[in-house]
């Protein structure tokens, strides 16, 4: 079937999390610079079938886009540029963060782990997958 990939876009940090080759189950790859995604993708589709890009879909309470959606936007359209055979889908990805933040403490993360950015980055990928694969 091949895995589909995530992510939670960031300008610094994307968080990226990643299905099972039979599309059940999400869970946390990485956390990449956002400078270096690229680079980390093509390495990682030549060793893996990826059949389907999820990206987050910030907006806000009242529904319009995020501020971050704009950058959001220019990293979707070099994902098509690099892999144009391979589809993109948006997911809606509000309140990814603090659910992620709430996981880490549900599951006993010290606080000072907490901190970690990346960590929340590639948790709410996860959730954002997870979202997807829900819906779908």
């Amino acid at each position: 079937m091949g895995r589909i990939l995530a992510f939670d876009y960031g300008t610094k940090r994307t968080g990226i999390a990643v299905t099972d080759p039979l599309q059940l189950i999400a869970s946390g790859l990485k956390t990449v610079e956002t400078s270096e995604i690229l680079t980390f993708l093509k390495a990682y589709c030549t060793d893996e079938e990826v059949v389907l890009f999820v990206v987050g879909l910030p907006k806000q309470m009242n529904n319009l886009p995020s501020e971050s959606e704009q950058f959001i936007k220019s990293f979707i359209r070099n994902l098509k540029r690099t892999f144009p055979e391979i589809p993109i889908k948006r997911e809606d990805e509000r309140f990814t963060s603090k659910m992620a933040l709430q996981s880490m403490i549900d599951s006993g993360i010290k606080k000072k782990q907490r901190q970690n950015k990346a960590m929340v980055d590639e948790i709410s990928a996860t959730l954002i997958l997870q979202s997807y694969l829900n819906r779908k």
